[in-house]
């Protein structure tokens, strides 16, 4: 019988060495003659890879741009209601009523995202049909909208303070929506940090390509990510003399989202960081560098002039950094996923790896 070279596709030209055609010439005796083709057929699986059949191997997901900036306003809603609760305990009372505001309105607004990406509104009261641990699309839904009604507490309050002269309501729900305010301010301030960072967990959890090979660092760079935006937001939103905490928290943020960016992208696959790196991903994560630290620099000078024009358009560039940091990973995600070099690629040198460990340098897979 034949002894293949090399394995290849079907389709795709194969080279035979050895051997005579079955029935053709006298029949060897199977036992010696391992390497002259005459025992039997063998099929080496250390072959280059060049396509899975011109396929993706993966399927990508359906969604679009609204994923992109439902994440992004998640991770502001989240970290300005940290945000706020800093700004309640130190009775900074002009950054707390921006930033609850703030904090409810990214909720909402990200919510309404989600709702157009999804299609129809039903889609999205049916993502609350079960609670499912294991899932964090299920967690990611419940934090959503555990995070929203929380917030909404302590944004109404100052909504229904501001508006008072103009819509005015009986005093006891005055006394009710502030009395209730800060207890809840507090609850959405320990759900903004998950609700920040858990879309780095929902994209990491599947078998996307790049998304998967940056799961142990994506956490890490959206809540950086998070955080520079809501700083810019509320720099945009507050007097510059009430927003020193706003300062603090995006320049913190700048020099994290920076740094994670860096260290993801060096301790990714070749494959998988190509993605982020290449075409519009690759243009969105620069453009998000360049604008982190356009809009640091801009923070650390309105910080010693006091400058509300420098606050204003520092912030937004930060605001810009972090949704362009969303779409790039997202864009690179779905990129990747069209790619069958990204997932072959690694599992064949990983396979090749543990081959080396245990003493061979191929895989034979024999038939009789």
């Amino acid at each position: 019988m034949a002894e293949f070279d090399e394995y290849r596709p079907p389709g795709s030209e194969r080279r035979y060495r050895g051997g005579k055609k079955k029935g053709k010439g006298p029949r060897k005796k199977r036992g010696a003659g391992a390497q002259d083709g005459s025992r039997e057929e063998r099929m080496a699986m250390d072959f280059e890879f060049s396509s899975y059949y011109g396929q993706p191997v993966v399927k990508a997901p359906p969604w679009e741009w609204p994923i992109g900036a439902y994440f992004w306003l998640g991770g502001i809603g989240g970290g300005s209601a940290l945000l706020a609760a800093g700004a309640q305990a130190t009775k900074n009372k002009p950054l707390m009523r921006a930033t609850r505001v703030t904090s409810f309105a990214a909720a909402a607004a990200g919510a309404g995202f989600l709702v157009l990406d999804l299609g129809r509104p039903e889609r999205f009261y049916n993502m609350f049909r079960v609670f499912k641990v294991s899932s964090p699309m299920s967690l990611g839904s419940w934090l959503l909208g555990g995070f929203s009604v929380s917030a909404a507490v302590p944004a109404a309050a100052e909504v229904a303070e501001l508006a008072k002269d103009v819509v005015p309501l009986p005093n006891v729900v005055h006394r009710i929506l502030h009395t209730a305010a800060g207890p809840a301010g507090i609850v959405s301030a320990v759900l903004g940090g998950p609700l920040a960072g858990y879309t780095a967990v929902l994209l990491s959890d599947t078998s996307n390509p790049t998304w998967n090979g940056a799961q142990k660092h994506l956490p890490y760079v959206f809540v950086a990510s998070a955080s520079l935006a809501a700083g810019g937001t509320a720099m945009i939103t507050t007097p510059v003399e009430n927003a020193a905490p706003a300062r603090a928290l995006a320049m913190a943020g700048v020099v994290g989202d920076l740094a994670m960016v860096r260290t993801m992208e060096d301790n990714m696959e070749p494959e998988h960081v190509k993605h982020l790196q290449q075409g519009k991903p690759g243009k969105l994560m620069k453009a998000s560098e360049y604008l982190a630290i356009a809009g640091g620099v801009g923070t650390a000078l309105a910080s010693v002039t006091k400058s509300r024009a420098l606050s204003i358009i520092s912030g937004a560039s930060l605001a810009a950094a972090s949704l362009c940091t969303r779409l790039g990973v997202l864009e690179g995600g779905l990129e990747s996923a069209k790619d069958p070099e990204a997932t072959i690629g690694p599992q064949k040198r990983r396979a090749e790896a543990r081959l080396r460990e245990s003493g061979q340098d191929h895989t034979i897979i024999t038939t009789g």
